[in-house]
């Protein structure tokens, strides 16, 4: 089995306006699938690579982008051994699960 043939983790949504789907709807796999989990999830508290760590979140947050996805993006400071900024990631979209897995055999009907 190789990354190609593996399982990955899916999940199914339709992204909502006015309470309303107003697309069809898209499939998130692996990483990304994993991110928007994460951002579900976390709510209003949102997410940062600090707390919820992930090694590309800008990338997976880029792509659930190119999905439609409305995620907002604010940078913050953190001290410690290493001093520096992170960002935090809120997910503004309203989702409708249709469905999620977590391999190809197993599958959970939101």
């Amino acid at each position: 089995m190789n990354n190609y043939t593996k399982p990955r983790p899916s999940i199914r949504v339709k992204i909502l306006g006015s309470g309303t789907a107003n697309q069809l709807p898209i499939t998130v796999v692996g990483r990304e699938c994993w991110a928007l989990r994460q951002l579900m999830a976390a709510g209003d508290a949102g997410c940062t690579p600090i707390d919820q760590p992930g090694p590309r979140w800008s990338h997976y947050v880029w792509k659930l982008r190119s999905y439609g996805l409305m995620i907002e993006t604010e940078h913050e400071k953190h001290d410690g051994a290493y001093p520096g900024h992170h960002a935090r990631y809120f997910l503004r979209s309203d989702l409708e699960v249709i469905e999620a897995t977590d391999d190809v055999n197993a599958s959970v009907a939101a």
